[in-house]
């Protein structure tokens, strides 16, 4: 049972300090603006687009566990407002919490399209699948309103060069003239985010995000025009959503994906907190033995930071979780592959126009 106090169509259900800034703010539950699809009231707090000038756009990707090496991030926080997200602790960077400015004020990198042809044309670059959505949904509410990630795709495509994308959004469906141009010559993998197959658990993990059956309906869309996807089963938390593994990969693979991958929670930074707060709030019930659950999966922390377990988890629990997702592959996706993406007509491309010089 929810408790009383939780406002509906955010995650987070505070304002948290950022732990760069000296001075102190306040921690206030304002009310929020609502999520009309939900038939919720228009609220005073809006969502803020700030326009942000960076000098480049394709970032490099450090850590050996996140698996991708390069990432693009149109926008920086996320108005989805997934209550779980590990991009939160980067807006502090920012100046910003990582709390509800995560999910209000949104940073927008208008000239990321021509950020990332500079990036392309560069002598020194070699074709290297680029990830969009490494840090922020590319796909979020804002894409709506500015469509830079469909600009990037144009990129890519007269580049002939691979690319990725991670969302949990159907509004990839209105890029799908593009993305079929880059399937022709295996340029694109798509990977969406499925969390759980309950509209309830959706709806207060991830408040702004599309629903269930969009998501499906997107995989199956996708994947009818030849598009490879591979199904994001993440995060898996323990008590909420981890008895849906094997349900959900036999759902999307009966809906065309070809993989799937799952990931623990992890809570680190800010988020542990912010995380705490909200399942207090929406599950007063079962927050302790959730809590409890997952800090059985990181050495008794919810702040797991080790590279190679952090995303995997340890102990009796994590295990039983990773048996549960081999016995999903050997029964659901037996003999499905994702293709691996094509580098060498960016490599050709780049040749031929060297030759004009």
């Amino acid at each position: 049972m929810k408790n009383k106090n939780y406002t509906k169509g955010r995650g987070a259900q505070q304002y948290v300090p950022n732990k760069f800034l000296q001075f102190i703010h306040e921690s206030r539950d304002d009310f929020l603006e609502f999520c009309r699809i939900e038939g919720e009231e228009v609220h005073r707090s809006r969502t803020n687009y700030l326009p942000i000038f960076p000098k480049t756009i394709v970032n490099k990707v450090t850590s050996p566990d996140v698996g991708m090496k390069f990432s693009l991030n149109p926008y920086q926080g996320c108005e989805h407002g997934c209550i779980y997200c590990y991009a939160r602790n980067t807006h502090e960077f920012w100046g910003y919490g990582a709390g509800l400015d995560f999910e209000q004020q949104i940073l927008v990198k208008k000239d990321a399209p021509k950020l990332l042809e500079e990036k392309l044309k560069s002598k020194r670059w070699s074709a290297e699948t680029i990830v969009l959505s490494g840090n922020t949904d590319c796909y979020q509410p804002a894409e709506k309103k500015f469509e830079i990630t469909r600009e990037c795709l144009k990129v890519f495509l007269r580049f002939k060069h691979p690319v990725g994308i991670i969302t949990k959004n159907a509004l990839i469906l209105r890029d799908l003239d593009i993305i079929k141009e880059l399937a022709k010559n295996k340029l694109i993998g798509v990977n969406i985010s499925i969390t759980s197959l309950s509209e309830d658990t959706r709806r207060i993990l991830e408040p702004r995000t599309a629903t269930v059956n969009r998501r499906l309906e997107t995989i199956r869309i996708l994947s009818q025009n030849g598009i490879p996807v591979n199904a994001m089963l993440a995060p898996i938390i323990p008590g909420i959503n981890s008895h849906e593994i094997m349900s959900m990969a036999k759902t999307v693979s009966s809906n065309g994906a070809l993989s799937f991958v799952i990931i623990m929670v992890r809570l680190n930074g800010a988020i542990g907190h912010i995380f705490t707060d909200w399942i207090r709030r929406t599950m007063p019930d079962k927050a302790n033995k959730v809590l409890s659950l997952i800090k059985a999966c990181h050495g008794g922390t919810l702040n797991d930071s080790r590279i190679g377990i952090r995303g995997r988890g340890e102990g009796k629990i994590a295990q039983q979780i990773h048996d549960l997702a081999r016995l999903a592959k050997r029964t659901y996706f037996k003999d499905k592959n994702l293709p691996k993406l094509n580098k060498e007509l960016y490599a050709e491309y780049k040749e031929g126009q060297m030759k004009l010089f």
